[in-house]
Order: C-alpha cells, then structure tokens, then sequence
C-alpha cells in the first residue's frame, strides 16, 4: 500500500476552509489558483495552504478528509492553530 496521500485544508479569499485530498499538495494547489482544480474555488481565491496531514493511504485520506469536512468552522481553525503551534 502507497502512503503518500495528505489531506489538506485552504484558505480561501472569502475566509472559507476548503478541505482535499492529494498526492502532491503544492501542484493541486497550483491547480486550485489556475481554476483547474474544484469548481468549489470559482468565485472565491485559494490563499494559502492553512493545513496538511501527510501519510495516508488513497482509502485512509478519504476518510480523514471526510472526517474534517464534518467538523465546525470552530473546530477546523482549532486543528489549524494546533498544526502552528507544533510547527514552531
């Protein structure tokens, strides 16, 4: 099994929280910017990338991602302040 799938969390330019799945984060990324990614983005600009969780399988990735996808606003910019802080 191939474990190099990452979720991952954008901030987008109205303050919205897109949450994906990739094998390569900065290239969907990139995508995203160049309208070629999810049609999510039309209308509003990918910023940055806020948040990525990396080691997973295509299943695993699917899974968290949908996990995430559940939580509150509250609790994705939680998630999001936790990956800082451990960062730093």
């Amino acid at each position: 099994m191939r474990t190099n799938w990452s979720v991952y969390i954008i901030l987008c330019s109205d303050g919205s929280l897109y949450t994906g799945i990739s094998t390569d984060v900065e290239r969907r990324f990139r995508q995203h910017q160049t309208g070629k990614g999810a049609k999510f983005f039309r209308g509003r600009r990918p910023l940055a990338i806020a948040y990525r969780e990396t080691g997973f399988t295509r299943a695993s990735a699917s899974q968290r991602e949908s996990t995430i996808k559940k939580l509150s606003r509250m609790k994705k910019q939680a998630l999001i302040a936790e990956a800082e802080v451990s960062q730093k």
